[in-house]
C-alpha cells in the first residue's frame, strides 16, 4: 500500500513530512484535507489525529501523527534508500548529536519562527486581521539571538548534527522559509554561516518540489 499523507501542501507540518518522503524516494499519496468544511475536526479524521491537526500518515491500517515523529519513522523504515537522514543504530555518538540537533529546532527555533509565521501569514488566512507588529518584533529579536548561537555552531560544521545533512536540518525548512518570505530574510542574512546553511537547504531538490506542490 502506498503511504498516504492526510494534509495540505500549504501546511508547514505537512511540508516537513513530504520533504522526508521525497528525500527518501518514497512514493506517497497526498490526501487533501478540506479545512473550509471542517474536515480536520470530523469524526473520521479525529480517529487518525485526535487533536484535529495535519498531517496524519496512513500505512496499512496504521496511523501516525506529529510531523517530526512521522519523518523519523520514514527515515528509519527506509534507511536503505535515498538520503541518509538519521545515523545508524550502532552510531551512539552520531545519534546523540542528531537528537541534539532535533532538540535545537523544537526547543529554540520553532517557537519564535512559528509565532512570526502566525502573525505575518496565518492570522490573515484565518480572518483574524493583520499582524501585531510588537509581537513580530519580540519574536524576531528572539529568533535573531537563537540564530546567533546557530552561527557559532555552523562555523565549525556544515550541518547541525555534523558534516552531513539530516532531519535535524530539514525540520527547520517550513517555518524558516515562511519567516524569510514574510520580511525576515535579514535575520538569516546577517549570520553568514546560518545564511549559507539555510540557503543550501532551500536549494535541495526535495524543497524545490515542495514549492512546486503549492502552485
Amino acid at each position: 500500500m502506498v503511504i498516504k499523507v492526510h494534509g495540505v501542501a500549504q501546511s508547514t507540518c505537512t511540508q516537513r513530512v513530504l520533504t522526508a518522503l521525497i528525500e527518501k524516494n518514497v512514493p506517497y499519496e497526498l490526501v487533501k484535507i478540506d479545512f473550509m468544511t471542517g474536515e480536520h475536526k470530523s469524526e473520521a479524521f479525529l480517529k487518525m489525529q485526535p487533536f484535529g491537526k495535519v498531517p496524519a500518515l496512513e500505512e496499512d491500517g496504521v496511523f501516525i501523527f506529529e510531523s517530526r515523529a512521522i519523518a523519523k519513522y520514514i527515515a528509519r523504515k527506509f534507511a536503505g534508500q535515498g538520503t541518509k537522514l538519521m545515523p545508524a543504530d550502532d552510531d551512539l555518538i552520531g545519534y546523540a548529536l542528531f537528537e541534539q540537533g532535533c532538540s535545537l529546532e523544537n526547543a529554540y527555533f520553532d517557537k519564535p519562527a512559528s509565532s512570526i509565521a502566525y502573525e505575518k501569514m496565518f492570522k490573515k488566512f484565518r480572518g483574524l486581521g493583520g499582524p501585531d507588529e510588537a509581537l513580530v518584533k519580540k519574536y524576531s529579536d528572539d529568533l535573531d539571538g537563537i540564530l546567533a548561537v546557530y552561527d557559532g555552531i555552523l562555523a565549525k560544521q556544515a550541518y547541525l548534527a555534523g558534516d552531513k545533512v539530516s532531519l535535524a536540518d530539514l525540520f527547520h525548512l517550513p517555518y524558516g522559509n515562511v519567516v524569510k518570505q514574510t520580511g525576515g530574510a535579514e535575520l538569516f542574512a546577517k549570520h553568514p554561516n546560518v545564511d549559507r546553511w539555510f540557503t543550501a537547504l532551500e536549494n535541495r531538490e526535495s524543497w524545490v518540489k515542495i514549492g512546486q506542490l503549492q502552485n
